[in-house]
C-alpha cells in the first residue's frame, strides 16, 4: 500500500513539473549590485575628473537653441565657443533627475519600473545583417525580419522591453524606415518598446500613429509605451545637432529617453579604463544637464555604454573581458549617483552560434547584471559585433538570462531552508534526500530547468540525433514563428494607420 502511495505521489510530481511552475525561480527584475569593480575612492576620482572636464573643457558644437537653454540654468560659454557646466549645475541636474520611472507596456501587466538596483534585460542594436534560418549565413536584414524578430521576442519572458534589433535595409527612405519600424512594434508586441528617430520632424507623425494604437488623439502622451534611443553627444565631448533636436521633440511629446553615450576606448575616448570612464561619464552627464535645462526631472535612462575596440586592428571587441569590466563599472557609477542606469552587454563578436558566442555572451551579461545595470541593452539576439542578429540567439539568450536572474536571486537562508530536521530525518531514515518533501519543495521553488541546454548522458544525446544548441534553438524558433501570430492592432486601427502612412508590410 505504501508503495502505491509513493508511485501516485511520483505521478503527481511529474504532472506538476510539466505544468507551468506556480513559482518562477528566476523572474526579471532581480536585484544586482553585488559586483563592485570600483572602490569608493575610485568612484570619487572618476566623478571628480568628469566634473573637471565639464567645468573647464566643456562641450563643443552646441546648437544655439540648446546654448540659450543651458546658459539660462547656469552654463557658461568660454572664449572658444564651448559651453562649460559648473559643478553646481551638474549636481543640481543629478538631484532633480527622475530616479525611477515606469516603462509602460500597452499591456499594463508588461510594464516595468526602471531604477534602484533592479536588473532587466532588453534589446537594442541596428543590425544590418540577419543570420538566415535556412542557410546559416548572413544576408541583409529586411522588414520581414524586423516583424519576425518582434513577434518572436514577444514570447520570451526575459526580454523586458524591446528595441528594434535590426534595420530594414530594404526600406531606403529614412522617413518610411522610421514609420515602418514603429508599425512593426505596434503590430507584434505589447511590451514596452523603443525606437530611434532619424530626424526630429519624424517624431510628431509617429506619435499620431502611436495615438491610434493607444485609442485616440493625445492618449499616447498620457501613458507613453515607447521610449526613444538618442545619442545627443558625439565623442569626444561635442553635441550632435540632429539628435539634440530629436531630444526637444521627444520631451514635447512626453517620450521617455535613453540618452546613449557610446565612446570607443582608444578611438573616441582614452584607452586607459579610468580615463575612458571619466570622459564617458562627463559626456552622459552633459546629456543629463541638457535634459535638465529643457525640462527638469524628465525621464531619462543614463545610458553610459563603454565600447571597446581591438587596438591592434580597430575591430570592435564587444565580447571582450574589458567590455564586461567597463560596462559593470559604468553601471556601478550610475547607480552610485542614483541615476537609472543603462549599459550594453551580450555583444558577442562571434558570427556562428558556437563556443565563442556562449563564452562572450555569458561573461559580459553576467558582469553587467551583477553590477546592477537597470536596463541591459543588446542582451538578446545580437551577433557579429552588433552587425548581425540571430533568431536562434534570441531564444538561447533568453535561457541564459533565466540562469543569470537565478544567480542574482541568491541564496535564501532561513530556518526551513537550513533543513536541520530534514537532515536528521534522512540520516536516521532512508539515508538520502530523494523524494522527500523538503527536496520536492526546493525543487519547485529554487531551481531553474532549461529547455534548450542538454543535460542528457552521451548515449541518449547520440540516439536523439546528437543535436547541438544551434539545432535545438532552431527547432524552437521554427515552432514559435509558426504558432505565434499576434494581432495587437484591431482591424480598424490597422486600416487607419495604413490610410495615413506608407506601410510596406502586407496587411
Amino acid at each position: 500500500m505504501s508503495g502505491q502511495l509513493r508511485r501516485a505521489g511520483r505521478k503527481e510530481r511529474i504532472a506538476l513539473r510539466k505544468a507551468k511552475p506556480a513559482f518562477d525561480p528566476c523572474p526579471p527584475g532581480q536585484i544586482g549590485g553585488a559586483y563592485k569593480p570600483l572602490s569608493e575612492a575610485e568612484l570619487n576620482a572618476i566623478f571628480d575628473t568628469a566634473l573637471r572636464l565639464l567645468e573647464t573643457l566643456g562641450l563643443g558644437e552646441v546648437p544655439e537653441r540648446l546654448r540659450r537653454d543651458l546658459e539660462a540654468v547656469g552654463a557658461k560659454s568660454n572664449a572658444n565657443g564651448r559651453v562649460c557646466f559648473p559643478a553646481r549645475l551638474v549636481h543640481q541636474a543629478i538631484d532633480q533627475s527622475a530616479k525611477t520611472f515606469a516603462l509602460h507596456g500597452r499591456d499594463s501587466a508588461r510594464s516595468i519600473e526602471v531604477g534602484l538596483n533592479r536588473v532587466h534585460f532588453g534589446t537594442g542594436g541596428a543590425a544590418v545583417q540577419t543570420l538566415d534560418l535556412e542557410t546559416r549565413r548572413y544576408r541583409p536584414s529586411t522588414l520581414r525580419d524586423l516583424h519576425d524578430f518582434t513577434r518572436l521576442q514577444d514570447t520570451l519572458t526575459n526580454v523586458s522591453w524591446y528595441t528594434r534589433c535590426c534595420v530594414a535595409t530594404d526600406v531606403p527612405d529614412n522617413y518610411d524606415l522610421d514609420v515602418n519600424t514603429a508599425y512593426a512594434l505596434l503590430r507584434n508586441t505589447t511590451k514596452p518598446v523603443a525606437t530611434s528617430f532619424t530626424l526630429a520632424s519624424h517624431v510628431a507623425p509617429i506619435v499620431e500613429m502611436l495615438d491610434i494604437a493607444a485609442g485616440g488623439q493625445g492618449r499616447f502622451s498620457e501613458r507613453p509605451f515607447l521610449k526613444a534611443h538618442i545619442s545627443p553627444i558625439i565623442s569626444p565631448m561635442r553635441f550632435g545637432e540632429d539628435a539634440v533636436e530629436v531630444v526637444y521633440e521627444c520631451i514635447r511629446h512626453n517620450i521617455p529617453m535613453s540618452c546613449i553615450t557610446a565612446a570607443q576606448a582608444g578611438a573616441t575616448a582614452p584607452a586607459t579604463m579610468a580615463g575612458f570612464l571619466a570622459q564617458s561619464l562627463a559626456e552622459t552627464l552633459a546629456s543629463l544637464v541638457m535634459v535638465h535645462a529643457i525640462q527638469p526631472g524628465f525621464p531619462m535612462v543614463f545610458s553610459n555604454w563603454p565600447l571597446v575596440v581591438d587596438l591592434r586592428t580597430g575591430a570592435f571587441a564587444g565580447g571582450s573581458g574589458e567590455t564586461a569590466l567597463l560596462n559593470a563599472a559604468s553601471a556601478q557609477v550610475s547607480n552610485w549617483l542614483g541615476l537609472p542606469s543603462g549599459v550594453a552587454c551580450s555583444m558577442t563578436d562571434a558570427k556562428a552560434i558556437d563556443a565563442q558566442y556562449g563564452m562572450e555572451k555569458g561573461l559580459t551579461s553576467l558582469a553587467a547584471a551583477l553590477a546592477g545595470g537597470n536596463l541591459i541593452y543588446e542582451s538578446s539576439g545580437m551577433t557579429a559585433s552588433l552587425l548581425g542578429a540571430s533568431f536562434e540567439a534570441f531564444v538561447l539568450d533568453d535561457e541564459m538570462h533565466s540562469n543569470t536572474y537565478r544567480i542574482l536571486r541568491g541564496i535564501e537562508v532561513s530556518e526551513e531552508n537550513l533543513g536541520y530536521e530534514a537532515i536528521v530525518e534522512s540520516v536516521l531514515g532512508e539515508g538520502h534526500f530523494l523524494g522527500g518533501f523538503h527536496t520536492y519543495a526546493a525543487m519547485e521553488r529554487d531551481y531553474f530547468y532549461p529547455s534548450l541546454a542538454d543535460r542528457s548522458e552521451p548515449r541518449s544525446w547520440a540516439e536523439g540525433g546528437a543535436k547541438d544548441a544551434w539545432d535545438r534553438a532552431h527547432s524552437k524558433v521554427r515552432d514559435l514563428l509558426a504558432t505565434h501570430n499576434p494581432e495587437y492592432l484591431t482591424p480598424e486601427q490597422d486600416a487607419e494607420i495604413r490610410t495615413r502612412f506608407n506601410i510596406l508590410y502586407p496587411a
